[in-house]
């Protein structure tokens, strides 16, 4: 399985991420959360590696906008209904992930494509 990049066009972080792999000539694929999403099967896959808490970005301004900080909520659902609340990029290897800008893991992944 290819290394995964779940984030959008827009997102600095994202472009980072790109260009550390693109920098080590690691194969990956880009999954646009704009216009594609997230499934719930990759969903899983990725919360079972990071946990479905550390994936909603707190501190986005859409967050703040649907005012989720002041009420209970399932992350699960409020990600499959609106992508654009997770804290990206977001790589996926097979069963490992990472969420956010993580050099550290992100050098761990490139180590493994190698391998």
């Amino acid at each position: 399985m290819a290394l995964q990049i779940f984030g959008t066009r827009k997102c600095a972080a994202t472009r980072k991420a790109e260009r550390f792999f693109k920098e080590r000539d690691v194969a990956y694929h880009f999954v646009d959360l704009v216009e594609k999403g997230v499934s719930a099967g990759e969903l899983d896959a990725i919360s079972a590696a990071v946990g479905l808490g550390s994936l909603i970005d707190e501190g986005s301004k859409r967050f703040k906008d649907r005012g989720l900080a002041y009420m209970d909520y399932d992350p699960r659902e409020e990600i499959l209904s609106d992508p654009s609340l997770l804290r990206t990029p977001i790589v996926r290897d097979g069963r490992l992930a990472a969420a956010g800008e993580d050099p550290s893991a992100w050098a761990e992944f490139a180590e493994r494509s190698r391998s």
